[in-house]
Protein backbone atom coordinates (compact mmCIF):
# COMPACT_ATOMS: atom_id res chain seq x y z
CA UNK A 1 0.00 0.00 0.00
CA UNK A 2 1.30 3.42 -0.94
CA UNK A 3 2.16 5.98 1.71
CA UNK A 4 -1.20 7.71 2.08
CA UNK A 5 0.18 10.46 4.33
CA UNK A 6 3.03 11.75 2.18
CA UNK A 7 2.95 15.29 0.83
CA UNK A 8 2.69 14.05 -2.73
CA UNK A 9 -0.25 11.77 -1.88
CA UNK A 10 -2.10 14.55 -0.08
CA UNK A 11 -1.47 17.03 -2.89
CA UNK A 12 -2.62 14.48 -5.47
CA UNK A 13 -5.78 13.72 -3.49
CA UNK A 14 -6.58 17.43 -3.24
CA UNK A 15 -6.00 17.80 -6.96
CA UNK A 16 -8.38 14.92 -7.68
CA UNK A 17 -11.01 16.45 -5.42
CA UNK A 18 -10.72 19.78 -7.24
CA UNK A 19 -10.92 18.06 -10.63
CA UNK A 20 -14.04 16.18 -9.63
CA UNK A 21 -15.65 19.36 -8.33
CA UNK A 22 -14.94 21.13 -11.61
CA UNK A 23 -16.42 18.21 -13.57
CA UNK A 24 -19.55 18.22 -11.42
CA UNK A 25 -19.90 21.97 -11.94
CA UNK A 26 -19.49 21.60 -15.70
CA UNK A 27 -22.15 18.88 -15.89
CA UNK A 28 -24.57 20.90 -13.73
CA UNK A 29 -23.93 24.00 -15.86
CA UNK A 30 -24.63 21.96 -18.99
CA UNK A 31 -27.86 20.69 -17.47
CA UNK A 32 -28.91 24.25 -16.59
CA UNK A 33 -28.08 25.43 -20.10
CA UNK A 34 -30.47 22.80 -21.42
CA UNK A 35 -33.25 23.54 -18.93
CA UNK A 36 -35.68 24.44 -21.72
CA UNK A 37 -34.43 22.03 -24.38
CA UNK A 38 -37.21 19.57 -25.28
CA UNK A 39 -36.23 15.95 -24.75
CA UNK A 40 -33.00 16.74 -22.90
CA UNK A 41 -32.14 14.21 -20.21
CA UNK A 42 -30.24 15.28 -17.08
CA UNK A 43 -26.60 14.18 -17.03
CA UNK A 44 -24.76 13.11 -13.92
CA UNK A 45 -21.13 12.25 -13.18
CA UNK A 46 -20.18 8.93 -11.65
CA UNK A 47 -16.89 8.46 -9.89
CA UNK A 48 -16.61 4.73 -9.66
CA UNK A 49 -12.88 4.95 -9.12
CA UNK A 50 -13.47 6.71 -5.80
CA UNK A 51 -15.42 3.72 -4.59
CA UNK A 52 -12.75 1.39 -5.94
CA UNK A 53 -10.08 3.36 -4.06
CA UNK A 54 -12.00 2.98 -0.83
CA UNK A 55 -12.61 -0.70 -1.36
CA UNK A 56 -9.11 -1.46 -2.60
CA UNK A 57 -10.27 -2.68 -5.98
CA UNK A 58 -8.24 -3.30 -9.11
CA UNK A 59 -6.10 -0.45 -10.36
CA UNK A 60 -5.14 0.57 -13.86
CA UNK A 61 -1.41 0.82 -14.36
CA UNK A 62 -1.35 1.79 -18.02
CA UNK A 63 -3.19 4.53 -19.92
CA UNK A 64 -4.37 1.94 -22.44
CA UNK A 65 -6.18 -0.14 -19.80
CA UNK A 66 -9.94 -0.15 -19.88
CA UNK A 67 -11.28 2.59 -17.59
CA UNK A 68 -7.93 4.38 -17.31
CA UNK A 69 -9.58 7.74 -18.05
CA UNK A 70 -11.85 7.37 -15.03
CA UNK A 71 -8.90 6.37 -12.84
CA UNK A 72 -7.12 9.64 -13.66
CA UNK A 73 -9.98 11.56 -12.08
CA UNK A 74 -12.26 11.80 -15.06
CA UNK A 75 -15.81 10.93 -14.16
CA UNK A 76 -18.13 9.09 -16.44
CA UNK A 77 -21.18 11.05 -17.56
CA UNK A 78 -24.42 9.13 -17.38
CA UNK A 79 -28.08 9.94 -17.43
CA UNK A 80 -29.37 10.77 -13.96
CA UNK A 81 -31.84 8.09 -12.84
CA UNK A 82 -35.18 8.64 -11.16
CA UNK A 83 -36.05 12.11 -12.43
CA UNK A 84 -39.59 12.62 -13.66
CA UNK A 85 -39.80 14.08 -17.17
CA UNK A 86 -41.98 17.07 -18.03
CA UNK A 87 -44.43 17.02 -20.93
CA UNK A 88 -41.67 18.05 -23.36
CA UNK A 89 -39.50 15.07 -22.27
CA UNK A 90 -36.96 17.23 -20.44
CA UNK A 91 -36.19 16.11 -16.88
CA UNK A 92 -33.81 18.87 -15.72
CA UNK A 93 -34.76 20.17 -12.27
CA UNK A 94 -33.56 23.70 -11.54
CA UNK A 95 -33.28 23.23 -7.75
CA UNK A 96 -31.33 19.97 -8.10
CA UNK A 97 -28.82 21.54 -10.48
CA UNK A 98 -28.36 24.67 -8.35
CA UNK A 99 -27.75 22.45 -5.30
CA UNK A 100 -25.25 20.41 -7.29
CA UNK A 101 -23.42 23.60 -8.32
CA UNK A 102 -23.30 24.80 -4.71
CA UNK A 103 -22.00 21.47 -3.41
CA UNK A 104 -19.32 21.32 -6.09
CA UNK A 105 -18.25 24.89 -5.32
CA UNK A 106 -18.04 24.01 -1.63
CA UNK A 107 -15.93 20.91 -2.33
CA UNK A 108 -13.60 22.90 -4.58
CA UNK A 109 -13.28 25.69 -2.02
CA UNK A 110 -12.49 23.23 0.79
CA UNK A 111 -9.75 21.55 -1.24
CA UNK A 112 -8.39 24.93 -2.30
CA UNK A 113 -8.24 26.11 1.32
CA UNK A 114 -6.32 23.01 2.43
CA UNK A 115 -3.94 23.28 -0.51
CA UNK A 116 -3.31 26.98 0.20
CA UNK A 117 -2.56 26.17 3.86
CA UNK A 118 -0.14 23.45 2.77
CA UNK A 119 1.71 25.88 0.48
CA UNK A 120 1.83 28.50 3.27
CA UNK A 121 3.55 25.93 5.48
CA UNK A 122 6.09 25.20 2.75
CA UNK A 123 6.74 28.93 2.23
CA UNK A 124 7.11 29.41 5.98
CA UNK A 125 9.60 26.55 6.18
CA UNK A 126 11.63 28.00 3.30
CA UNK A 127 11.67 31.55 4.67
CA UNK A 128 12.48 30.51 8.26
CA UNK A 129 15.27 28.24 7.07
CA UNK A 130 17.48 31.15 5.98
Amino acid sequence: MADTYSDAAITAALGRQMTKAVQRQAVAAGNLANLDTPGYRTKDVRFTEALDDQLGGLRTTNARHLGAEAARGGGEQTEAPGLAPRRDGNNVQLDRELLSLSRAAGDFSAAQTVLAAKFRLVRYAINEGR
